[in-house]
C-alpha cells in the first residue's frame, strides 16, 4: 500500500482511514484514493490508510472501474487527527456529485447529531457507554450517574426511542433504583455509528415525544478479539468473517458489578449484584442483493442487597443534625430479558431497497423485598474542645419503617416491520409499516408501614383522623401506602409512514427538504375493563438551506406533530389499576437551528445552535422517585417546554475532538386548570464539557475528562405531597470524571514481528477517578419528623463519592 509521502516535508500531518464498501456492505479491493497526484489503494478487505497535510483544505477522490466515484470535498483535518470515512460506492459507472464535508465532518441537514464511536468507548463515567456521552450533549439532562436513563428537553425516560440496527429495544419495567440497572442495552464495543436527535426528527423514526437514538452495530471485515477489564467488570467482543466473505458475526459478552460504586454511598450494605448480558449480530450474504441478519440478546440483572447501617449528617453550622438508620432484611430483584430479531435486506435494483424484520422481546421481572429501618434523628456535638466533636449527643426523634414488596411482571412484545427506500438522483422516497403486539401480565403488591415518635402513622384519608399522640387510636394497623393489583393487558398497534426528501438549488444556494406523514391505530384490551382504541395522524416537515456565502453555515427548521400512545406503565395509575381511557399524549415541535464551521487558532471548529418550543396537550402527569416514573394515568394537563442549546466542538487540542455544551430549558404543566407549575424534569440550566488531551512529548499518554453541571429539579417531596403545594428543588448536580490511559499499541502504533507488542492491534492501561471533586449530589430526600417541634426534615440521599477505578483494554 502506497503512502502520501509528500506530507513528511511539512511535519504537520493527519490521517484519514476507513473501509470502502459496496451497496451490499461488501468490502471493495483496489479502490484508488487520490489527493492531487498522490494517493493509495484499498487492500483485500477494503481498508485504506492515507496520510494528509493537516490544517489544509483537500479533496479526496475514491474511484473504481466498476463503481461510480465518491468525492470528499474541502476536508480540513487538524494536526495528528484521525478521521474515519467509510464510503459506500454504487455500481453505475457514472460520475456523481461529491460528498460535501465540513472541517469536522459531514454536515447534518436532518438535525441529527453524530458521535464518533471511539469517543463513546474512551470517555470515563460511572456508567460509561453511549448514554454517558449523550448526557454531555445539550438538551440532554440527568442527575444520577448510576442510571443509563436520560431526559431530553423536558421529557421523561419513557419518551425516548432507541433502535439497534433498525430494531426497537426496550428497558426493564420495574426498575425503581438506578443501582438496580447495571448495564445499558447498547454494547458500545459493538457499535459502528451513533446518531441522535433531541427533537424535530423525521417521520420514519417513530411516535415518541422527545428523542431518538439510532445505533448501528458493526459488520466485521476481519477476525478480531477485544478484551476489557476494570474494577467494575469485564467484557469480551469477538468479530469473525468466513473465507468467502458471505458470513460474518460479532458477539459481545459483558459482566458488571456495581459494588465499588454503591459502597461509596453512605449506606453500608452486603451488596451482591450480578449484571450479565450477551449480544450477537450474525449476517449471511446469500447474494449481492439479498442479506439475512440475526440480532440476539440475553441479559440478567440479579440484584441482591442487604442494607446494614446509614448515618447522614445534614442541617446548618448552627443546627447540625444526623440521621442514623439500622436496617434488617434484604431485597432481591431480578430482571431477565431476551430479544431475537431476524431482518432481511433486499436490493431490488440500483435505486430500490426493502427490508423485512420480525422481532420478539420477552422480559420476566420480579422485586421481592422486606426491609425494616429503625431510625433516630439526633443532634451533633458542636463543642470544638469536646472529645465527642461531631458525634451524636441528643436524640430528637425515633421511629421505624417497614417496606415490603412482592412484584412480578411478564411481558411479551412482537414486532413485524417492513421498510423501503427509493433513491434517484437528489430525491428519495421512504416508507414503512409495522405491526406490534404487546402482552403484559403484572402482579403488584407493595406496602409501607411507618411507626414514628411512639405512635403509628396512618394514611392521609378521611377514614383515619390522626390526632395522636394526644388521642389514642385503637383501630387496625393500616399501611401508610399500599398497592395491590393484578393486570392482564394486551395492545395491538398498526403504524406506517411515508416521507419524501429532495436536494435542490435555490439560485446559488443548496436547499434540502423532507416532508413526512405517520399514522397509527392502536387497540387496548384486557381483563376487568372495556377495550379502547384510537387513531392518530402526525405530519412532519424539515427544511435546510446552505447559503452560497463565504461563511460555511447551514440553517435548519423543522416542525411536526409527535403523538405517543400509552405503553403499559402509562396506563397504570398510582394505585396500580389500569385506566383504559388514557389516550396518546400530543406534542408539536418547533426547532430552529444553525451549524457554523470555522477555523479558530488555525484549527477547525463547528458551532451548533438550536432554539425549540414544544406545545404539549393530553399530558399524562407523573412523579419521579429515583428512576421510577409513576403516572396518574390521565390526560388532564397541558404543558410546554422551550429553550436553547449550543455546542462548540472541534480540536481544542490538536489531534483530538472536544466540545462544550450549554443549554437552557423551562417546562411547566397545567393540571386540571389549577395553573402552571414546574414539571419534574424542569432542569433549567445545563453546562457540560468533554475534553481530550495528551502530553506533547508523550503523545501516547492520553487524558479524557467530562464535566457536568445541572441545576436542581423539583423533587424529593414527602409521600403523597401535592406538587402544587411542594415545588422545592433538589440541590444542583455537579460532577467531574477523569481518565488517564497509556496507549501501548493502536492503529497508528504497530510493532514489527519479534516485539512483545506485535500481537496487539490495541493495548492500553489506565485509571479513572469518578467524581474527582467529591461533590455530594442527591437524587431524593428521606423525610423524618422531630418529636418536640413536629417539624419535618428533608435528609438528602447522597449518590456516589470519589472513586478510583483501574482498567485495561486489548485487541488482537
Amino acid at each position: 500500500m502506497s503512502i502520501f509521502w509528500t506530507v513528511t516535508f511539512h511535519g504537520q500531518t493527519a490521517t484519514v482511514a476507513g473501509t470502502v464498501l459496496d451497496e451490499n456492505n461488501q468490502p471493495i479491493s483496489n479502490v484508488n484514493i487520490s489527493v492531487g497526484t498522490e494517493g493509495t489503494t484499498t487492500d483485500s478487505n477494503g481498508y485504506y490508510l492515507l496520510l494528509l497535510i493537516a490544517e489544509t483544505k483537500l479533496t479526496l477522490t475514491f474511484s473504481h472501474l466498476s463503481h461510480e466515484n465518491v468525492v470528499l470535498e474541502d476536508l480540513i483535518l487538524s494536526t495528528n487527527e484521525t478521521f474515519e470515512f467509510n464510503p459506500v460506492m454504487k455500481t453505475k459507472i457514472t460520475q456523481v456529485a461529491g460528498v460535501e464535508v465540513s472541517p469536522t465532518g459531514e454536515k447534518s441537514v436532518e438535525g441529527i447529531t453524530t458521535v464518533d464511536p471511539e469517543i463513546v468507548r474512551k470517555i470515563p463515567g460511572a456508567n460509561a457507554g453511549v448514554e454517558n456521552i449523550l448526557k454531555l450533549l445539550p438538551g440532554v439532562s440527568f442527575n444520577n450517574e448510576l442510571s443509563t436513563q436520560y431526559n431530553v428537553r423536558g421529557g421523561n425516560f419513557d419518551e425516548n426511542l432507541v433502535y439497534v440496527n433498525g430494531i426497537q429495544v426496550y428497558r426493564p419495567f420495574l426498575v425503581r433504583s438506578a443501582q438496580q440497572e447495571g448495564l445499558s442495552f447498547v454494547n458500545s464495543d459493538m457499535i459502528t455509528s451513533l446518531e441522535f436527535s433531541s427533537g424535530g426528527f423525521q417521520a420514519k423514526y417513530g411516535d415518541k415525544l422527545s428523542s431518538v437514538l439510532d445505533i448501528t452495530y458493526k459488520t466485521p471485515i476481519e477476525f478480531g478479539l477485544k478484551l476489557e477489564g476494570s474494577l467494575l467488570g469485564a467484557s469480551a467482543t469477538v468479530e469473525s468473517i468466513s473465507k468467502n466473505n458471505k458470513f460474518s458475526s460479532i458477539t459481545g459478552l459483558r459482566y458488571r458489578n456495581n459494588s465499588l460504586l454503591v459502597n461509596s454511598q453512605q449506606t453500608e450494605s452486603n451488596f451482591n449484584p450480578t449484571f450479565v448480558d450477551v449480544q450477537s449480530l450474525l449476517t449471511y450474504r446469500f447474494s449481492d442483493k439479498f442479506h439475512l441478519n440475526f440480532l440476539g440478546t440475553y441479559s440478567v440483572n440479579d440484584y441482591k442487597n442487604e442494607p446494614l447501617t446509614r448515618q447522614t449528617n445534614f442541617g446548618t453550622l448552627n443546627d447540625p443534625r444526623a440521621l442514623l438508620i439500622f436496617y434488617e432484611g434484604r431485597e432481591n430483584s431480578r430482571y431477565e430479558s431476551g430479544l431475537a430479531a431476524v431482518k432481511s435486506d433486499n436490493l431490488i435494483n440500483d435505486n430500490t431497497k426493502i427490508s423485512l424484520t420480525a422481532s420478539v422481546y420477552h422480559t420476566q421481572e420480579e422485586e421481592f423485598s422486606d426491609i425494616i429501618a429503625s431510625y433516630e434523628l439526633a443532634e451533633l456535638d458542636t463543642n470544638l474542645g469536646s472529645e465527642n466533636l461531631g458525634e451524636v449527643v441528643n436524640s430528637r426523634g425515633v421511629g421505624s419503617q417497614l417496606n415490603r414488596a412482592r412484584n412480578q411482571l411478564d411481558a411479551l412484545i412482537f414486532n413485524f416491520t417492513h421498510k423501503g427506500t427509493y433513491k434517484k438522483g437528489n430525491t428519495s422516497l421512504e416508507w414503512g409499516a409495522k405491526f406490534t403486539h404487546e402482552d403484559v401480565r403484572d402482579q403488584l403488591r407493595e406496602s409501607e408501614f411507618i411507626d414514628s415518635a411512639g405512635f403509628f402513622i396512618r394514611p392521609f384519608e378521611p377514614a383515619f383522623v390522626n390526632n395522636q399522640p394526644e388521642e389514642p387510636f385503637s383501630g387496625d394497623l393500616i399501611a401508610y401506602e399500599s398497592v395491590q393489583a393484578t393486570n392482564f393487558v394486551k395492545t395491538n398497534r398498526i403504524s406506517g409512514y411515508a416521507q419524501y426528501s429532495e436536494h435542490s438549488k435555490l439560485g446559488a444556494h443548496d436547499v434540502y427538504f423532507n416532508l413526512g406523514l405517520r399514522a397509527q391505530y392502536w387497540r387496548l384490551s384486557g381483563e376487568g375493563f372495556e377495550a379502547n382504541s384510537q387513531s392518530l395522524i402526525s405530519p412532519r416537515a424539515q427544511f435546510s438551506i446552505k447559503p452560497d456565502w463565504e461563511k460555511d453555515i447551514l440553517f435548519r427548521f423543522s416542525v411536526g406533530s409527535y403523538q405517543q400512545p400509552p405503553f403499559y406503565r402509562e396506563l397504570r395509575d398510582v394505585s396500580g389499576n389500569i385506566n383504559p381511557e388514557v389516550e396518546a399524549q400530543k406534542s408539536v415541535h418547533y426547532v430552529l437551528g444553525s451549524e457554523l464551521s470555522f477555523n479558530l487558532w488555525n484549527r477547525p471548529f463547528t458551532l451548533i445552535s438550536e432554539a425549540y418550543y414544544k406545545d404539549l396537550t393530553n399530558v399524562n402527569t407523573y412523579t419521579v422517585e429515583d428512576v421510577r416514573v409513576r403516572y396518574a394515568a390521565n390526560n388532564i394537563a397541558d404543558a410546554y417546554a422551550y429553550g436553547f442549546d449550543f455546542r462548540l466542538t472541534g480540536a481544542f487540542v490538536p489531534g483530538t475532538q472536544s466540545w462544550v455544551s450549554l443549554g437552557y430549558l423551562q417546562t411547566e404543566e397545567n393540571s386540571d386548570q389549577r395553573g402552571y407549575i414546574s414539571r419534574p424534569t424542569d432542569q433549567r440550566f445545563k453546562f457540560a464539557v468533554l475534553f481530550q488531551d495528551y502530553i506533547p512529548n508523550i503523545p501516547n499518554l492520553k487524558l479524557y475528562l467530562n464535566l457536568v453541571y445541572n441545576t436542581g429539579v423539583p423533587g424529593g417531596s414527602p409521600n403523597n405531597a401535592d406538587p402544587y403545594n411542594f415545588q422545592n428543588r433538589l440541590r444542583d448536580y455537579r460532577r467531574a470524571d477523569m481518565g488517564i490511559s497509556y496507549i501501548f499499541a493502536d492503529r497508528k502504533n504497530q510493532y514489527p514481528e519479534g516485539h512483545w507488542l506485535h500481537k496487539f492491534k490495541e493495548f492500553n492501561v489506565g485509571f479513572e477517578i469518578f467524581n474527582m471533586f467529591n461533590n455530594q449530589n442527591s437524587i431524593t430526600n428521606t423525610w423524618v419528623r422531630d418529636v418536640d417541634t413536629q417539624q419535618q426534615f428533608a435528609v438528602p440521599n447522597f449518590l456516589t463519592g470519589r472513586i478510583l477505578n483501574f482498567k485495561f483494554g486489548m485487541r488482537f
